[in-house]
C-alpha cells in the first residue's frame, strides 16, 4: 500500500513538470500494464481494480496538492539539477521496458518505424513546447465549462501516453498556469477556511477534473486496443518515447546556471532518480 502510494506520487510529481511524462514514470515503475487493465476492467474487476487504482491515484493527488509550489521553487532555482533527477528517473526505466521486448528483432521495419515516430513526436513537441504557455482568465460560463472539460480531457489523454506530457499540453494550451495556481489557491483556501474562494476554485476545478477522468478512461480503452493487436510495436512506440523524453527535458531547461559544481551535483541528482527509478520499478 505503501509502495503504491509513493508510486503515485511519483506519476504525480510527472504531471506537474512540463517535458515529464507521468505515462513514462509508470512504465520506469511496472505499473503501465496493470493500470490500464485496471481502468478498462473497473466494472467486471471492481475490487481488484479499486485496490490498485486507489492508491495510485491518491498519491498522485498528494503529490499534486502539496508538491506543486516545492516543484515551482526548484525548477525555478535549481534547474539542472531537478531536471537531471527527472532523467534519472526516466533512464532507470528502460531496463523494465526492454525486457518486454527481449528476442524481437529492433531492426525490423513494423518496429524501428514506430520507435522512430514517437521520438520525433516527443522531440517535436518539447521544440514547439518552448515559448511558454499563454495563462488563461477563467470567467466562468457555460462556454469555458465546456472548454475546461475538453482541456481535461486533452490533458488526462496525453498523461497516460508513455512520453508525452500532459503538463506540455496543458502549458501548449494556454492552461498549466491557470490550472497549477487554482490548484494553490484551493490548498490556500481550505487552510485559511475561506469558504467563498474555495467554491470559486471548485467551480473551476470541478469541470477540469471531470474532463481528466474521462480521458483517462477513453484513452485506456484506446491503448489496450492497440496492445491487443500490435503488442511488440506498441512497446516499440514506448521505447522512442522514453529514449527522447531525457531529450526533450534538457532541451527544455533553463541553463542559465550552469557551472562545473551543478553538473557534478546533477551527476548525483540523476543516479538518484535512477535509483529511485530502480526501487520502485518493477513486479
Amino acid at each position: 500500500m505503501i509502495k503504491s502510494i509513493l508510486q503515485g506520487m511519483v506519476v504525480g510529481i510527472a504531471n506537474i513538470i512540463p517535458g515529464v511524462s507521468g505515462g513514462t514514470m509508470m512504465v520506469a515503475m511496472g505499473l503501465y500494464d496493470k493500470l490500464i487493465h485496471s481502468i478498462t476492467h473497473i466494472k467486471s474487476e471492481l475490487k481488484e481494480s479499486l485496490k490498485l487504482l486507489f492508491p495510485i491515484f491518491l498519491g498522485a493527488g498528494l503529490a499534486i496538492v502539496i508538491l506543486s509550489r516545492l516543484f515551482e521553487y526548484l525548477l525555478e532555482v535549481h534547474p539542472i539539477p531537478t531536471n537531471f533527477a527527472f532523467c534519472g528517473l526516466i533512464a532507470g526505466s528502460l531496463p523494465f521496458i526492454l525486457k518486454k521486448v527481449k528476442g524481437s528483432n529492433p531492426t525490423k521495419a513494423s518496429n524501428m518505424i514506430p520507435l522512430i515516430i514517437f521520438f520525433a513526436i516527443v522531440v517535436l513537441m518539447a521544440v514547439m513546447g518552448e515559448a511558454k504557455g499563454v495563462a488563461s482568465t477563467i470567467d466562468l460560463n457555460f462556454i469555458e465549462i465546456v472548454k475546461l472539460l475538453v482541456v481535461g480531457i486533452i490533458a488526462a489523454a496525453t498523461m497516460v501516453i508513455p512520453g508525452v506530457s500532459g503538463s506540455m499540453m496543458l502549458m501548449l494550451l494556454g492552461y498549466y498556469e491557470t490550472i497549477l495556481a487554482y490548484i494553490n489557491r484551493t490548498v490556500d483556501a481550505l487552510t485559511s477556511f475561506n469558504i467563498s474562494d474555495l467554491i470559486s476554485c471548485i467551480l473551476v476545478l470541478l469541470p477540469f477534473g471531470i474532463g481528466v477522468i474521462l480521458g483517462i478512461f477513453l484513452i485506456a480503452k484506446l491503448i489496450e486496443w492497440i496492445f491487443s493487436k500490435w503488442e511488440t510495436q506498441a512497446y516499440y512506440a514506448i521505447i522512442g518515447l522514453i529514449v527522447a523524453s531525457p531529450i526533450a527535458i534538457l532541451l527544455k531547461t533553463n541553463w542559465a546556471s550552469f557551472s562545473l559544481i551543478t553538473i557534478l551535483i546533477s551527476i548525483v541528482t540523476f543516479v538518484l532518480g535512477w535509483v529511485v527509478a530502480s526501487k520502485l520499478g518493477g513486479e
